[in-house]
């Protein structure tokens, strides 16, 4: 297990990848790598790198890694990565590449193509990666295209990257930014520039037309070679007793491998004992398994909880009842010397799994699975690796070999799902090998399953709480505050609101000011009328305070909004989407301070350009008006894309390309928060002059996605 960081165009860049190490290091990490500009430096002592910071002060650039395994005393070619390789072998011999480990093979490749530039490479890669590779004055970073490994980045007062977010916070980098799984990221260090690569990701065509006992055959042997690639000596499987986990250990045993199953569940006197404890006991037993259990009291939980809930970065509740029982399972077999192990994550969403599966077209089935397959690595992934590297365990999810999720997705719908079953494949798979009672259990999830759910619920109660989400946000104070969004309309505010939501902070409500003056300093006005549409599309209330929009005066308007919101929804910070105005900032936060509210502006300082090219990958965003040199009216009521950033960033004209200026106002249609997304139905183009214009909404609807 290897850790990566780096910060570049920061004179205290040493310094800052030091107190990052220091958040990221395990307790079993065996060294530490720095490389600068200016050399590189190796300890397996922590503390003794930090003789450099002392030394080497005006260091801007810097690139480093921890790992629980020996490095070697240097960086060759500035190239960090956290992988674990799978085709190793193949590899070499196709390549002519030396090396034993994941790092000499992907080191060994991205030198054969002279940077990771030409990152196509990755895609003969089969396993889980996050990598770095400074090269001259340009630093390259790509992920496995599933998101196994994680890695985000921050584009303010220079650049940085980390594995985890935590690290980049504790650097000062307070709103880390994920990098996407199938984007490519290139950071031009001379000129401080970020741009993006789109890679290819899974097609669920053209359906598979071979007779259904072909596909299950090929299935089932694509299943063997997955697992059989990610074993080790002694290993691991993560054990319920289910469907998916007893194929892989059913499997595990066929292979001869030497191998533990291991299962937790909550037994508390008057609770019914845990589906998953009697059925892996009992399936265990039917096949010959070794199977270790670890059984809790409900006031056990506390103890894992004040672990697992600032670990994971988040109080969801459900995240919460998923990664405990694999953070306690971890722990069983990380005190028993098992340093790999296997679970069962892929299955639901490639075989349909889920009730929300039961709701689409059949024509749509595949889709559906592949758009679960593209949110997976931030709604499981992060979660799960950030559980599994506290415990030096290398999980791994053979359902997610690229080979297997591509036949899979293209497998007909039919074989999946019917009216009374779903993973209807995997079932007669099981079936055809004698798994009988396994191929018939219903699909019961960890959290119910293990009865971890119902003891956070009995626990919640206990404390005197009535909502679990309140009992669960008491382990990370830094979480625990109420939010409302300052909300516009607007391309800024939307990703800020985005980006909170995101770091588990509870939003509450919208907060809407309507000015009546168009050149208010303080408020967007465009299309502000709207507001009302996107809030119910995102589902939180709003408060909408109007204001004549005077200069100053207007800040008795918010004010007055702020004081609404604390009392009706017992706000305690207000989110802006401020990126660089000092005006609007200021002013807000005096009024905030003035009401005991904190104020977050996770854009604060972004940098600009980065700020487009991320809000127009993830939201749909128009122009709804132009006032500047270089833009017209063709700008205006069409989606935005990341062409267009370049545009704008290629205009021979001087102009804030975020729009902060005044130069362009924009309006969101739809997002990852929204659960509808707005249409404009009927609207019009007023024209000022060549430069000037405004798109006039005249009828707008909400729509399903």
């Amino acid at each position: 297990m290897c850790r990566i960081i780096g910060v570049f165009n920061n004179e205290k860049s040493v310094e800052l990848v030091i107190n990052g190490l220091d958040v990221l290091k395990s307790s079993e990490d065996a060294g530490f790598l720095i490389c600068t500009e200016n050399g590189d430096w190796y300890s397996e002592d922590l503390q003794g790198l930090k003789q450099i910071v002392n030394v080497k002060k005006a260091i801007k650039n810097c690139i480093a890694c921890c790992s629980c395994n020996r490095l070697r005393k240097g960086l060759r070619s500035k190239f960090v990565a956290d992988a674990a390789i799978y085709n190793l072998k193949d590899i070499k011999e196709k390549y002519n590449i030396e090396g034993e480990t994941s790092y000499d093979v992907l080191l060994g490749l991205a030198e054969k193509q002279g940077s990771l530039a030409k990152h196509s490479f990755l895609e003969r890669v089969e396993g889980a990666y996050a990598v770095a590779y400074w090269v001259g004055d340009e630093l390259y970073i790509a992920r496995d295209i599933i998101g196994l490994k994680h890695v985000c980045f921050a584009h303010t007062g220079g650049f940085a990257f980390a594995s985890e977010k935590k690290a980049l916070e504790a650097m000062g980098f307070s709103h880390a930014i994920e990098l996407e799984p199938r984007t490519f990221l290139k950071y031009d260090i001379k000129e401080d520039r970020l741009s993006f690569v789109k890679r290819e990701f899974f097609s669920v065509v053209p359906e598979i037309k071979e007779d259904k006992e072909k596909i299950k055959e090929e299935l089932l042997n694509l299943l063997r070679e997955s697992i059989s690639s990610r074993r080790e000596d002694k290993f691991g499987v993560l054990f319920s007793g289910g469907l998916d986990s007893t194929l892989i250990a059913y499997i595990c045993k066929d292979l001869g491998a030497d191998f533990v199953c291991y299962t937790v569940a909550v037994e508390e006197p008057g609770m019914k004992e845990a589906e998953d404890l009697r059925y892996a006991k009992r399936i265990a037993a039917n096949l010959g398994l070794k199977l270790k259990i670890k059984k809790m009291r409900v006031e056990e939980l506390e103890k894992y909880l004040k672990e697992v809930v600032p670990l994971i970065e988040g109080t969801d509740v459900v995240k919460i009842s998923v990664a405990l029982p694999l953070y306690v399972a971890c722990e069983l077999a990380r005190e028993e010397g098992i340093k790999t192990v296997i679970y069962g994550l892929g299955a639901e969403e490639l075989f349909t799994g889920y009730e929300r599966h039961k709701r689409v077209k059949k024509e749509d089935l595949n889709k559906e699975c592949l758009a679960g397959l593209l949110r997976m690595h931030e709604r499981d992934l992060y979660r799960d690796e950030l559980v599994v590297n506290r415990q030096g365990i290398s999980l791994r999810a053979p359902f997610l070999a690229t080979d297997l999720v591509d036949y899979a997705l293209k497998i007909p719908a039919s074989y999946k799902l019917s009216d009374d079953a779903n993973k209807l494949i995997l079932r007669e798979i099981a079936s055809d090998l004698g798994l009988a009672e396994v191929a018939g259990r219903k699909k019961r999830a960890v959290q119910y399953g293990s009865n971890v759910l119902k003891a956070i619920e009995k626990l919640a109660k206990r404390k005197g709480f009535r909502y679990k989400k309140d009992f669960l946000r008491t382990f990370y104070p830094s979480r625990n505050i109420k939010l409302g969004c300052l909300f516009s309309s607007g391309k800024d505010s939307s990703y800020a609101l985005w980006l909170m939501q995101k770091e588990g902070y509870p939003v509450e409500c919208l907060i809407t000011i309507k000015s009546q003056n168009p050149e208010s300093y303080m408020f967007h006005t465009p299309a502000i009328d709207l507001v009302e549409q996107q809030a119910e599309a995102i589902g939180l209330p709003l408060i909408m305070k109007e204001t004549e929009g005077e200069k100053e005066k207007e800040l008795g308007d918010l004010r007055d909004a702020f004081r609404e919101a604390k009392t009706s929804y017992g706000i305690e910070g207000v989110i802006t989407g401020a990126l660089w105005s000092n005006y609007q900032r200021e002013r807000i936060e005096r009024i905030a301070m003035e009401e005991d509210l904190r104020v977050f502006s996770p854009l604060w300082h972004i940098n600009q350009e980065t700020e487009m090219r991320l809000v127009v990958t993830n939201f749909e965003v128009i122009f709804t008006g132009i006032s500047a040199y270089g833009l017209d009216r063709s700008w205006l009521g069409r989606r935005i894309t990341v062409d267009d950033v370049d545009r704008l960033a290629g205009l021979d004209v001087e102009m804030n390309i975020s729009g902060e200026g005044g130069e362009f106002e924009s309006l969101v249609l739809d997002g990852p928060m929204f659960k509808k997304r707005l249409v404009i139905v009927k609207s019009e183009i007023a024209e000022e002059d060549e430069n000037t214009a405004r798109l006039v909404v005249k009828e707008a609807k909400l729509a399903g996605k």
